[in-house]
């Protein structure tokens, strides 16, 4: 009976022993924590969110991670951006992005503690590398005169941010002005010399207002080395005069890794040409693509970040809060109002 019983325990023990080691393998790894690039104190860490007044009277709504609605100014906060950019038209038809939403927008941002970038078109409505339309109100203006206008609005608009205690850290004189602006007067192919007159007067306008104000020359494609030596070679040549060169990169992703390293290598070629700073001022990917997104987002600020000498001042990401929103699809907000992945790369650490 004893021999039964010692042989029953050792099994027993048997089956337990393996029953503990289980299949062999390791327990799973939980998933490491993402850590978003370390970037210096001064880093400007921003967004475009210009559409978001139109998107608030159309009923539209924003929501953090976890589904609680939020203040847009407020949510950017939270994920670690510090910078608003706002664009400015000079009449839109329908109001929105006009100076008294300008304002109405800025100081949001002010209140949720962002520093803030104003990027004026010189436009009624959208100026960008393929059309760069004068104001209606400037469009029989002769050259000496649309000058001045161009001068004394950006003054007005300064003062009008001025009087509501807001004093932008930086001021686009122009949006991806690639061949100028207000066409066709500006259109830099056909008379460098008379867009550099136009940046002169812009330049004077900000600094009479806010001589601490950064000015900011825009110019998309931020890989392409050719067409900001051109640009800059020509408005150098005018005397024009700007405090930060800004860049446009939309990369696929495909070729992201490839441009964020041409545009490396422009930055640092600017820098070593004109002396001059550079910034991201715009930045996206398709929100449906939050992983490569992130990734992409990650690597370019990493680098911008990385310019020697702190010339690299920042990276924006434009409108990542538009969700189904007048078929914009490179927003980094998925179609519940929430934030993706993508965003993650703006993060603290």
């Amino acid at each position: 009976m004893k021999k039964i019983l010692w042989v029953y325990c050792g099994l027993l023990l048997l089956i337990v022993s393996c029953s503990n080691k289980g299949d062999g393998n390791p327990p799973p790894t939980p998933p490491a924590t993402y850590k978003p690039p370390v970037v210096s104190s001064t880093f400007a860490k921003g967004a475009d969110i210009s559409w978001v007044t139109q998107m608030e009277s159309a009923g539209v709504k924003f929501y953090d991670k976890s589904g609680n609605q939020q203040d847009l100014f407020g949510l950017m906060k939270s994920l670690g951006f510090n910078s608003i950019r706002l664009r400015a038209w000079v009449n839109p038809a329908d109001g929105w992005c006009n100076t008294a939403d300008l304002v109405a927008k800025a100081l949001r941002a002010k209140a949720a503690g962002m520093k803030i970038m104003i990027d004026f078109h010189y436009s009624d409505s959208w100026a960008d590398p393929g059309k760069q339309p004068k104001p209606a109100a400037w469009a029989a203006l002769d050259f000496a005169t649309l000058t001045t206008t161009l001068h004394d609005y950006t003054v007005g608009v300064m003062n009008t941010l001025k009087t509501n205690g807001i004093t932008p850290d930086w001021v686009q004189v122009g949006n991806e002005t690639n061949d100028g602006m207000l066409w066709e007067d500006g259109r830099a192919s056909k008379n460098m010399s008379n867009f550099a007159a136009l940046i002169k007067a812009g330049y004077s306008a900000v600094k009479s207002v806010s001589s601490t104000t950064k000015v900011i020359v825009h110019i998309s494609n931020g890989y392409d080395n050719s067409l900001f030596r051109w640009m800059f070679d020509g408005l150098k040549a005018s005397g024009a005069q700007w405090d930060i060169i800004g860049m446009s990169l939309y990369p696929s992703t495909d070729n992201w890794t490839t441009l964020n390293s041409q545009c490396l290598a422009n930055i640092n070629d600017m820098v070593a040409r004109y002396s001059t700073p550079c910034m991201v001022v715009e930045a996206g990917m398709a929100e449906t693509s939050a992983a490569t997104s992130r990734n992409f987002l990650a690597d370019i600020i990493t680098k911008v970040n990385g310019v020697s000498n702190g010339n690299g001042l920042g990276v924006f990401y434009w409108e990542p809060e538009a969700y189904n929103w007048q078929g914009y699809g490179l927003g980094a907000f998925d179609d519940t109002g929430k934030p993706t992945a993508a965003l993650d790369a703006f993060g603290n650490q």
